[in-house]
């Protein structure tokens, strides 16, 4: 079995270690050029990236067929009500981006409560936007499946939309003790 490396992404980094000349990649936090990520993360999201050196490991991480559980934390603008959690709850039609009459698909059900700021929450820079008149709040999301911006998809389609994205844990591995932008072997 290959070995696995828990890397806790600052928000601007691309997840991948070839340079693209405009935003730091893997390659300027983790010297383990072996390594490849299992899965991914936006360049505006932030939190738990799991790398692997072993192929197969790799792909029975990523394949929805495994379902790991994936918990994030989501700053949203406003505080949602139960009607918009319980939304999240039973899965959204979400729509697609090219067409505002169509649905791209139906989420699956998510895992959803809101939650007090994270005690382990480091500064983000640039600062989310905030504006003085509108609260925000922090929810504690889980889903088992990974579509393109899923989660700030979710959470607009609610009318909250997502101001910060952490990716809290995947499967059984958490940002416990992770410091931002540091990385280890497990």
């Amino acid at each position: 079995m290959g070995r696995i490396l828990l890397f806790n992404k600052p928000y601007g980094v691309i997840c991948q270690f070839s340079r693209d000349g405009l935003h730091p990649t893997l390659a300027d936090y983790i010297p383990l050029p072996e390594f490849y990520p299992a899965g991914r993360l936006d360049t505006d999201s932030e939190g738990l990236l799991v790398l692997t050196d072993d192929g197969q490991l790799q792909h029975r991480i990523t394949d929805p067929r495994h379902k790991l559980p994936k918990t994030y934390w989501v700053q949203v603008e406003g505080v949602p009500d139960q009607t918009a959690l319980e939304k999240l709850r039973t899965g959204i039609a979400l729509p697609d981006t090219s067409s505002k009459f169509k649905a791209d698909f139906t989420t699956q059900p998510a895992g959803v409560r809101l939650m007090d700021a994270p005690a382990i929450l480091w500064p983000r820079n640039p600062p989310i936007r905030e504006r003085k008149a509108i609260p925000t709040s922090w929810l504690e999301l889980t889903i088992r499946e990974g579509k393109n911006r899923q989660v700030r998809r979710m959470t607009a389609a609610v009318g909250f939309p997502t101001l910060r994205l952490i990716r809290y844990r995947i499967g059984e591995w958490t940002l416990d003790d992770l410091p931002q932008g540091e990385w280890r072997l497990v």
